[in-house]
């Protein structure tokens, strides 16, 4: 493999989500429950749950825009309440400050300080995640997420968007996520090169196709082969 830049997802794959996304969700029903009672009452955590799955379900066209699907669930939960003015911008900062409080896997910082030193490096993500709020926005030359594109992983479209950001072909990026489907199969079906980073060490679902070309326990064993196989570029 010729690697001449580097693609990365990001949740679960530089930090755990789903701990954010529950605190995400505490938040933002504690703050219902002293603004808004009624709201709170009629759609605790598991219903306001169930009710983004319908939108999502429902407003299959903004499958790519994560954010917007929250603020219309926000919205259709003050309705149903008989409340017309939702609070929707101040909803989404409490829910986006929590979102981003993430906490990296160990050898995510490491990694991602090695990674800018050997190839230019874009993150590339279906999620809503703020680099700038996480800080770790210094690390990447690009920033390519599905709702700026209006297309979203596996889609071969977001991946040639990024090749097109980094200004390299795709055969010549590698891309780095936790993913089988949306990164694997979508970076292979769009021309990259691929690492699945597969912590779990999960067999290789063969229904998927072809194998990876990297299967790697984290990314301290990217760096290790990068190191190994691509002196940095002058």
């Amino acid at each position: 493999m010729h690697i001449l830049a580097i693609t990365i997802d990001l949740d679960d794959t530089l930090w755990p989500v789903m701990p954010a996304l529950e605190q995400a969700d505490r938040d933002l029903d504690n703050y219902l429950r002293q603004h808004y009672p009624q709201v709170a009452r009629t759609w605790p955590i598991p219903a306001m749950r169930e009710l983004r799955a319908r939108v999502a379900t429902e407003r299959f066209d903004l499958a790519h825009d994560f954010t917007a699907q929250r603020y219309i669930t926000l919205q259709k939960a003050f309705d149903a309440c008989g409340i017309a003015e939702a609070p929707l911008d101040t909803l989404w900062e409490i829910y986006a400050n929590a979102r981003n409080r993430v906490e990296l896997y160990p050898d995510a910082l490491p990694a991602l300080e090695r990674l800018c030193m050997l190839r230019p490096v874009a993150s590339l993500t279906n999620g809503n995640a703020d680099l700038q709020r996480i800080g770790l926005h210094r690390h990447f030359a690009h920033h390519i997420a599905a709702r700026d594109i209006g297309s979203a992983k596996p889609e071969a479209k977001i991946f040639l968007a990024a090749a097109e950001r980094l200004g390299v072909a795709p055969e010549n990026i590698l891309h780095v996520g936790d993913d089988p489907e949306l990164d694997v199969v979508g970076a292979r079906d769009a021309g990259m090169r691929t690492a699945w980073i597969n912590r779990t060490r999960h067999p290789w679902p063969d229904l998927l196709g072809a194998a990876p070309d990297l299967d790697l326990p984290d990314l301290a064993t990217l760096i290790e082969w990068l190191d190994k196989h691509h002196a940095p570029l002058r």
